[in-house]
């Protein structure tokens, strides 16, 4: 039988697995993929773009379990307490920028590595647009489109 299951580049100390499932190229390409890891993107898009796709799906929890869910209000009530947790999010992101990059000015070559107070900001800005638009966009097609409000 084969070991499919050995250390991370040979390396029994980093405390890493490679696995069939973790080293694999359709893995690398898939995460690659991903706006935290892809190339070219500005700290501003990676973080319009995260937003855009978390804003869109935390409004179905909200509207469909939350405690109004059975009432008239549902949805008004899912957008606010979607709208609610994204500002919770930004403000997480803003206490990770400041205990992470510091109150200091950075004067880094490359603000695209979101290592930089500034892009980190930029990311945080980026998030929170997204987020709050495609929440909105999401309340907009719940309430206009009656497919979706028969159920």
């Amino acid at each position: 039988m084969a070991n499919f299951i050995k250390p991370y580049n040979d390396d029994p100390f980093v405390g890493h697995l490679a696995t069939p499932i973790t080293s694999s190229a359709v893995t690398r390409a898939l995460l690659q993929n991903l706006p935290a890891y892809r190339f070219g993107l500005t700290p501003l898009l990676r973080g319009l773009e995260i937003g855009l796709a978390h804003g869109y799906f935390l409004m179905g929890p909200f509207v469909k379990l939350g405690p109004l869910r059975d009432s008239d209000v549902a949805l008004l009530s899912g957008f606010m307490s979607t709208i609610g947790l994204i500002v919770i999010l930004t403000l997480g992101l803003t206490i990770y920028g400041i205990a992470s990059f510091g109150q200091e000015k950075s004067s880094s070559a490359n603000d695209n590595d979101l290592q930089t107070k500034k892009a980190w900001d930029q990311f945080k800005g980026g998030f929170f647009v997204g987020a709050c638009g495609s929440a909105g966009f999401a309340f907009i097609c719940l309430t206009s489109i009656p497919t979706f409000t028969a159920g």
